[in-house]
């Protein structure tokens, strides 16, 4: 009964997407003098999300009453190539704004954590635990 609730899998997806929009960030980082190396980025999880929640299956009530379909995840994320001022040698990485990323993901990332603990504390308390 409680092992599917939305609240966990939206921050889940949230915090699986902090974690590989970070890693992205540091290959950019990693790059960052590298001749013709465009920076890349993720789509942000808004964007994301709300583009699974209209493709949610429907759930089915009991066994057999339709055939159900695998859940959607977030576990394709397109690479988008960022459109920044070029260097000489072609390279596009800026390392503050890779640095202004970082921390807008690292704030991603306490978010999700922080909406998962609640959610999972309301969970505790209505079940009569603390």
């Amino acid at each position: 009964m409680f092992e599917n609730l939305e609240v966990f899998r939206m921050a889940g997806a949230m915090a699986e997407t902090a974690a590989r929009r970070q890693a992205v960030i540091a290959q950019n980082i990693a790059n960052a003098d590298t001749p013709g190396y465009k920076a890349r980025d993720i789509a942000p999880f808004s964007e994301t999300y709300r583009s699974l929640q209209g493709s949610t299956p429907m759930q089915a009530t009991r066994h057999g009453h339709f055939a159900q379909q695998a859940p959607a995840s977030v576990a394709e994320f397109a690479l988008i190539t960022s459109n920044g001022n070029e260097s000489p040698n072609g390279n596009s990485v800026s390392l503050e704004a890779e640095m202004v990323k970082s921390a807008e993901v690292r704030h991603q990332h306490e978010t999700a954590l922080a909406i998962y603990k609640s959610a999972l504390g309301i969970l505790r308390t209505s079940l009569g635990r603390r």
